[in-house]
């Protein structure tokens, strides 16, 4: 008998991409997908079930198809359809709570796996240069989804005391980037204009898609040798970028505006629909965060495909050129240095200085 997997979140782009892959591994038997509206995208042989996490008879689909491993990716920061933020913050919060309990009184479920994000660190001008799993946020989030991916990890600390026979994997993902990802941080990065933090350059971290999927799939499975894939992760391509860099690459220009201006500016970019900037996004754009995926890689024995750089690259690929593409803009760059110093050594119309 091979395993019976029940993924949630099966509507979303990334959960329909993980259901359409784990089930062609070997070792799976069949494939439960779960959500709470029906999925615009193929599920393959994935058996679907319409089924609102937050009620309890979530703890029935469990049972009756028998299942013994659990990833939970419907936590997260968007609402699918017409769902708006209260009933994003109930899916996360009371949705686990609900998807905990079920596997609690479950005697077959000896894996879960649960979706997180790099966000419960927060953003804060005083913090470590780069956070480990076991570094604490210097300011807690307060709010959005942030506050609620710290409540989630919480309450499954708590399931993983009370069931420490089932081996619990928590992946703190930094911000997911691809061809096909929508989120108000690929919103806001394919603005034509990029309001940025007077003052502030953050540095960014990104991870691609595709690594997504596949570390999905390395710890919904049994550890290979020497590693292990019960735990807390962070999950991130190697390297960094600057928010400079990025609207480099985009070639998207972009307008300073001073630090409590900000919040107006997001205020009226979601009256007009164009994206949610939300304040936990300002803080982002304002601190950054930079995390270490030491553990992801010499405990976890995963390695991403992709750098940060190579999944900015796929992402802005997909995305056409901007107002300002890079090419033309390294061409101005050149000619308004050859026009200050006209003596001087001619300037590379590349960005070799940021790693590329």
């Amino acid at each position: 008998m091979g395993k019976v997997v029940l993924v949630t979140g099966a509507a979303r782009y990334l959960g329909g991409r993980f259901v359409r892959r784990i089930q062609r591994d070997p070792e799976v038997e069949r494939v439960v997908a779960v959500d709470a509206v029906e999925p615009g995208h193929e599920l393959g042989a994935a058996e679907f079930v319409r089924a609102d996490i937050r009620r309890p008879a979530i703890a029935k689909v469990l049972a009756e198809h028998e299942v013994d491993t659990v990833v939970h990716l419907d936590v997260t920061g968007t609402a699918l359809g017409a769902g708006g933020r209260t009933s994003v913050k109930e899916t996360n919060v009371i949705g686990t709570m609900q998807l905990l309990g079920a596997c609690q009184k479950s005697p077959r479920v000896g894996r879960l796996v649960v979706k997180s994000s790099t966000n419960v660190y927060g953003s804060a001008p005083r913090d470590p240069a780069v956070f480990t799993e076991t570094t604490p946020a210097k300011s807690l989030p307060s709010g959005g989804f942030a506050k609620d991916a710290v409540e989630v990890e919480g309450y499954v600390r708590g399931f993983a005391r009370r069931r420490p026979d089932v081996a619990v994997c928590v992946l703190r993902f930094a911000n997911i980037l691809g061809p096909r990802v929508e989120s108000p941080l690929t919103e806001y990065l394919s603005l034509p204009v990029m309001p940025t933090v007077l003052g502030y350059d953050p540095r960014l971290q990104f991870v691609h898609e595709d690594d997504v999927i596949d570390v999905l799939r390395l710890v919904a499975q049994e550890p290979r040798r020497a590693s292990l894939n019960s735990g807390t992760f962070n999950v991130a391509g190697a390297g960094v970028l600057l928010l400079s860099q990025c609207a480099r690459r985009l070639g998207r220009p972009t307008v300073p505006v001073l630090l409590p201006a900000v919040t107006w500016v997001g205020s009226a970019l979601r009256t007009v629909g164009l994206t949610d900037f939300a304040p936990e996004q300002i803080r982002l754009l304002t601190h950054g965060r930079v995390v270490s995926t030491t553990q992801m890689r010499e405990v976890l024995g995963f390695r991403p495909r992709y750098s940060t750089a190579e999944a900015f690259a796929d992402f802005a690929a997909s995305r056409g050129p901007g107002l300002l593409p890079p090419e033309r803009l390294a061409g101005a760059v050149d000619r308004l240095a050859g026009r200050l110093a006209p003596d001087a050594a001619p300037v590379p119309s590349h960005d070799s200085h940021d790693g590329a």
